[in-house]
């Protein structure tokens, strides 16, 4: 991805935001309603969600990923929070450079980051729409976001990360094109 890294973090930042606001306005009778992604409850989201958030503030960091899984049972206020940190990490100009630990094992930084703009854009969406809020970013946002699901589409279709893309009008919003090259439909509902 050739984005700036000014231009990247600013997407981070405002789909950061997005989640916090979405995670915080989550109640515990929500908690086991299904999500647009399919593998996931809100209650498994958000243990996914935590986990990738803390380790891609580690990536931003350049620090060790731990061993072993992470502890599940992430309150939808550790989500908000981790979001708000995996941003915050993501500032530093210099956690754009060379490579770092996240995920699957060592990869370009500049990947990292797009993964992580992937994660808050598409799991954000998906804990909204399940939840019945409205995951609100600017088309400035979208359209990074869009390229970050275009950079991973392919990989994450092969490794079922991603469903089969869903057929979408070239001119709708650049938000609802990247949820549909993510397999998603932008017209899900609870």
């Amino acid at each position: 991805m050739n984005t700036p890294h000014s231009t990247l973090h600013t997407a981070i930042r405002e789909c950061a935001d997005a989640v916090a606001a979405t995670a915080s306005g989550i109640r515990a009778d929500q908690l086991g309603d299904r999500t647009p992604c399919e593998k996931f409850t809100v209650a498994e989201l958000l243990d996914h969600f935590g986990e990738t958030l803390v380790s891609s503030a580690r990536a931003a960091r350049k620090e060790p990923q731990p061993a072993g899984p992470a502890a599940s049972g992430t309150s939808p206020a550790a989500v908000a929070e981790s979001a708000n940190r995996a941003a915050e990490a993501w500032s530093n100009p210099a956690a754009f450079e060379g490579s770092t630990e996240f995920g699957p094992g060592e990869m370009p930084a500049g990947l990292a980051a797009a993964i992580t703009l992937e994660e808050l854009a598409m799991h954000g969406w998906d804990l909204a729409r399940a939840t019945g809020r409205t995951f609100a970013i600017s088309e400035d946002a979208a359209r990074v976001a869009l390229g970050a699901v275009g950079e991973i589409a392919e990989g994450a279709r092969v490794s079922g990360l991603y469903g089969p893309p869903i057929p979408v009008s070239t001119d709708a919003p650049a938000f609802h094109r990247a949820l549909a090259a993510s397999g998603r439909n932008p017209e899900w509902s609870a």
